[in-house]
């Protein structure tokens, strides 16, 4: 079926999202051509107030709209430990649980040689820059359970030594 290069623009534009692939991207296109106006235009305008608005906390790099994200803004966390994952998204999953009550650091990724992610291209030092000041006792590597998940967690682990600090995974 031949379709407008509109349509084909926006599908081809769907399809460069994480996880959605030519026919989804089709399927999501026809499905916005189908709703109202208004509600495209409530979702153009989210994705675009959240490109403007959402950056990251200072301290942590999980997404916030201030300087701070909430739950660095939250004094009754358990500052002395420290959960370190690889993305945002990954403190969603925890918070979920409600069962912990500390801080968190984001990597923003795990290290992968192949394809030439180090140390240097995540949030690595300003992990180790939290260490002493905040007081941290304890250090949790929730990376993910995959090859660049454990290698990036025996690196963290292997250079926490010199710091003193109980690390676990």
């Amino acid at each position: 079926m031949k379709t407008s290069s509109s349509l084909e623009f926006l599908s081809d534009e769907l399809g460069r999202l994480p996880g959605v692939g030519p026919k989804s991207a089709q399927r999501i296109a026809f499905h916005l051509l189908k709703i109202p106006a208004d509600d495209v235009a409530r979702l153009a305008l989210a994705i675009t107030e959240a490109k403007q608005r959402v950056r990251f906390c200072s301290r942590c790099w999980n997404v916030a709209e201030a300087e701070l994200c909430p739950i660095c803004l939250d004094e009754r966390r358990d500052a002395s430990v420290l959960c370190v994952v690889e993305e945002s998204r990954d403190i969603v999953a925890i918070e979920k649980t409600g069962e912990f009550r500390g801080r968190y650091h984001v990597l923003l990724g795990a290290m992968s040689p192949l394809e030439g992610i180090g140390p240097e291209q995540l949030k690595m030092k300003e992990l180790f820059a939290r260490i002493e000041p905040e007081g941290v006792q304890e250090v949790i590597l929730c990376t993910n359970p995959n090859t660049e998940g454990e290698v990036t967690a025996m690196y963290i682990a292997r250079l926490m030594k010199p710091f003193g600090v109980r690390v676990t995974r």
